[in-house]
């Protein structure tokens, strides 16, 4: 689907979605959990329901009901007959975090997984998790974009890169707790995304599993082993990330504003709140976005009009490793626009302008985010802005554009 948005400004108030991160997070304690769950405001966006599909390959038994996901937990524990059942096949979409989420479970539940995906999924950066294979003896094979792995994930230390993903991390404390015995998690660089990782403890925590972080930089974690997932009711909070890009839509002259987020909440993202009032100044600005990836796109919409202002987007690396080399389609798509952007090996370096020409046809690269950002810098070009491929945007926000029209977006559809 092809979306023509012929420039107009936007005015209203817009809840955003439910939080992806919170959900994935939210629906695995829950689906390793022993008894019946409840989670409420659940986004059924395509990352969601790849996590929901691989879940029930693991055990759990979901009924959805709207935004209400009712859970019956596999009751996975140390002892779980359902390491007794084949190897199930999981096709984690291009969902990121399922994958990265469900192959230590998938070792520490089952014994194993087949997991395959779609797009980029399979070609993104897996190698702490080989690395950590080929010390503890798991078997792993990756051929022809199918993954399988096989063997006991075994309890004791376990060393990662910190600085690759956090979703690492959060895979191996989600599973450390079912072994038999205790183990040590321990980062050999430091952390990125860390909010991330206190997102997925607070996660584990209400559905009853717990252990002590040591006070290093970086950190330390300590699971216990034996432990079992205990049923919990839970709602999920609205998404930062996508907030955002109505933050970036309000910095350039649409009087949007974002209801309903949570300004203590554990997503990392809530960042673009204080990020918009920077941008918001007069100055060069430099942004450190190695804690906040996705928030590079509408951060980057916002620098593109800053008239007379450059900004930097530093410590961006990892923005290659997503759905699209982030990196190179940002700069790609808001060059079209009439951006001034230069990219670099792990920044952008922006030097706003106060509008920008349009009149153009641009490909998002299959991204979700670089589709919504080109909708958000539109409302600022002179001339209308064709989007390939728009609805990529379902695989975060499936209503993106059903809001962008009600808040006084003209668009066109077609095919």
């Amino acid at each position: 689907m092809n979306i023509t948005i012929t420039p107009a400004k936007l005015s209203g108030t817009v809840t955003p979605p439910p939080s992806k991160s919170q959900a994935h997070r939210l629906l695995i304690a829950a689906a390793l959990a022993h008894g019946e769950s409840t989670i409420s405001n659940v986004a059924l966006s395509q990352d969601i329901r790849a996590t929901l599909r691989c879940l029930e390959e693991l055990g759990a038994e979901f009924t959805v009901d709207g935004s209400t996901v009712a859970v019956r937990g596999m009751g996975a524990n140390a002892m779980s007959p359902l390491r007794r059942l084949a190897y199930p096949r999981l096709d984690c979409g291009e969902s990121g975090s399922t994958l990265r989420f469900l192959i230590p479970i998938a070792l520490a539940v089952r014994g194993g997984g087949v997991f395959t995906g779609r797009g980029r999924l399979m070609d993104r950066p897996l190698k702490p998790y080989f690395d950590l294979f080929d010390a503890k003896g798991i078997f792993y094979e990756q051929k022809d974009g199918v993954l399988t792995v096989a063997g006991a994930l075994p309890p004791g230390e376990h060393r990662l890169p910190g600085d690759v993903s956090s979703q690492f991390f959060s895979g191996l404390l989600f599973a450390l707790p079912l072994l038999g015995s205790p183990s040590v998690l321990i980062p050999t660089t430091p952390l990125e995304s860390e909010g991330y990782i206190q997102m997925t403890l607070q996660a584990m925590a209400h559905f009853g599993v717990e252990f002590p972080v040591s006070m290093s930089l970086p950190p330390q974690y300590y699971p216990q082993g034996n432990q079992t997932y205990r049923a919990a009711s839970a709602v999920v909070e609205a998404d930062w990330s996508q907030a955002a890009f109505w933050f970036a839509a309000g910095r350039l002259g649409n009087p949007v504003t974002a209801a309903g987020l949570d300004p203590y909440s554990s997503q990392w993202d809530r960042a673009v709140a204080d990020q918009t009032l920077q941008l918001s100044g007069p100055g060069d600005v430099e942004l450190d976005v190695s804690n906040c990836p996705d928030l590079a796109p509408p951060l980057a919409a916002m620098a593109a009009l800053r008239a007379g202002e450059t900004t930097h987007l530093a410590n961006a690396a990892r923005l290659r490793l997503k759905e699209s080399d982030r990196l190179a389609s940002i700069a790609a798509v808001l060059s079209a626009l009439g951006a001034d952007v230069e990219e670099g090996p792990d920044f952008l370096k922006i030097r706003g302008k106060r509008e920008l020409t349009g009149g153009v046809k641009v490909d998002p690269f299959n991204d979700h985010r670089i589709a919504m950002m080109a909708a958000i810098a539109a409302t600022r070009c002179v001339k209308p802005v064709t989007i390939t491929g728009a609805e990529c945007v379902a695989k975060s926000y499936p209503d993106f554009w059903d809001e962008y029209e009600r808040l006084g977006g003209k668009i066109e559809k077609s095919e």
